[in-house]
């Protein structure tokens, strides 16, 4: 057990230190600049580290605790050699290290520049943390205030035991690697792969399971940003699952890649429904009309704040896991929350992601640069030229495709109004023709007059003749292939018009 004698004592984040500080009966307090004068202010008597020091803070502040006795009082074994090397130093055993660091990341996501950001990399606050935590078998670390109250519990029973200054100690480790993280991820460049890449993640909650019941799952946070998904709280409902928050990344990175008011309804990470019109209610309409039957059980994502004619399509809409939108308007949450299982998130402006993409695999991880490229040169590879309708339908249909699991095709059509909607969808099969038939199966009598767009080229011409047979009038791919002179000759052979992007956008 731990009783704490003397405390070296300095934060950037004061919530609750007063409090805490109060409780330390008998305990020496060492501090510096605005930690000092905040526990004068709460009545607490405190030593200067610089008195301590014999040494003033220099460089305008960016020295204050590097000093051998400091660091000498934190390190020491408690051994006699130990002791007697801190007696020549001329200083005392610290037993007790409340630190926390410069607000780096709050900085940085506030726009500071590089000047500003620079001096909020804290390297006393770290090195007094690692010091801490090194030494746990003799120095208590915190460096979260949320720890404050169980220490003071544990102190005033009779001591810290060291199970828990063991997690003291390992939260303080964590805590300066994501800071690190979070320095590291500016300073690297935005357009290269940094060369080492780190991250700091902070388990927030436990989930009920993960994708299956015998799997455990937790969320964590990305410490080096603020909001997404992972931070946002329900306003309403019950927790959030693993594959909730699985495809409410899919649904809304789906809608921010579009300007209209556009929704989207979706199952396992692919879209079931998706449309784009000039209100969000009738895009509402269109996306739940795309495949009705596969909406039960959906992730529901709309880039416009819900009015309240949208609401009450929502309201009427069985079985619906999980609303994600920019906002809500007034009195529609009070109408829709009458269904108690229903979660809503509000996530702000539904902007595209730019930044990177990893998987674990065994011994690594993958990394790569989001996919938020679309082609803007196109080339019609067909003798008949799409018309301008088409083209914005094509349009439509190539954003969408962007985000069904490869091997991907998609069917779309457009109403008298304007409005764009996916009719048919072929997600994840082995062979592109099998996604042809699946999409032209789901579309039914709607295949006629719609427009496909397949993620990947056409490696011969049956997926075409697929399309063309169900009526389909239009088609938007990369291109690319050793069989591209086949597929262009089926398409011109139906009358179709064909776009090539030359750019993929595989989704595995």
């Amino acid at each position: 057990m731990i009783v704490p004698k003397r405390a070296l004592v300095s934060v950037a984040d004061k919530g609750g230190l007063i409090e805490f500080a109060r409780r330390l009966s008998g305990v020496e307090l060492l501090s510096t600049g605005g930690t000092a004068k905040a526990l004068r202010e709460g009545g607490l008597s405190v030593t200067d580290v610089a008195e301590y020091t014999a040494s003033p803070e220099v460089l305008g502040g960016r020295v204050k605790t590097l000093h051998p006795r400091v660091h000498g009082g934190i390190l020491s074994r408690r051994t006699t050699e130990d002791s007697e090397d801190l007696k020549k130093l001329g200083g005392a055993e610290i037993d007790l290290v409340i630190v926390n660091l410069y607000p780096f990341q709050k900085t940085v996501a506030a726009g500071a520049g590089l000047a500003e950001a620079i001096e909020q990399i804290d390297i006393g606050g770290v090195a007094l943390l690692r010091a801490a935590a090194k030494n746990f078998a003799h120095v208590i670390t915190l460096c979260d205030p949320a720890d404050y109250d169980r220490v003071a519990k544990a102190i005033e029973a009779g001591g810290v035991s060291e199970e828990l200054n063991r997690e003291l100690a390992t939260k303080a480790f964590a805590h300066t690697a994501a800071y690190d993280a979070a320095i590291t991820a500016y300073l690297s460049p935005d357009t290269a792969l940094p060369p080492l890449f780190f991250g700091g993640y902070k388990k927030e909650r436990m989930l009920r399971y993960g994708e299956n019941p015998h799997q455990s799952a937790a969320l964590y946070l990305d410490l080096s940003r603020s909001g997404g998904i992972a931070a946002a709280k329900p306003l309403a409902g019950k927790e959030l699952s693993f594959n909730n928050y699985w495809d409410l990344a899919a649904a809304w990175a789906m809608v921010a890649d579009f300007d209209r008011p556009t929704v989207a309804i979706i199952k396992h990470t692919n879209p079931c429904g998706l449309a784009s019109a000039d209100t969000l209610e009738r895009a509402y309409e269109l996306a739940l009309a795309g495949d009705p039957m596969s909406a039960f059980g959906s992730i529901i994502a709309l880039n416009r704040p819900v009015d309240v004619a949208t609401a009450e399509r929502l309201h009427k809409t069985k079985f619906v896991e999980c609303v994600a939108a920019p906002s809500y308007e007034d009195d529609t949450l009070e109408r829709m929350t009458k269904k108690k299982n229903r979660r809503f998130l509000a996530l702000g402006e539904a902007i595209p992601e730019i930044g990177f993409d990893g998987r674990f695999i065994p011994g690594g991880l993958l990394l790569q640069q989001s996919d938020s490229h679309f082609a803007t040169e196109l080339e019609v590879a067909s003798k008949r030229q799409p018309d301008a309708e088409e083209k914005a339908l094509l349009n439509f249909a190539w954003r969408a495709c962007k985000h069904v699991k490869s091997n991907a095709i998609v069917l779309a059509k457009g109403e008298d109004d304007g409005s764009h909607w996916l009719v048919g969808v072929g997600a994840g099969q082995m062979s592109r023709v099998d996604s042809a038939e699946i999409a032209v199966r789901k579309a039914g009598d709607r295949a006629a007059g719609s427009v496909a767009a397949s993620d990947a080229f056409f490696p011969m011409a049956d997926g075409v003749e697929a399309l063309a047979k169900a009526g389909v009038k239009a088609v938007i791919q990369p291109g690319g292939s050793k069989g591209d002179p086949a597929v262009i000759a089926a398409v011109d052979a139906a009358g179709l018009a064909m776009l090539f992007t030359k750019t993929r956008h595989f989704k595995h």
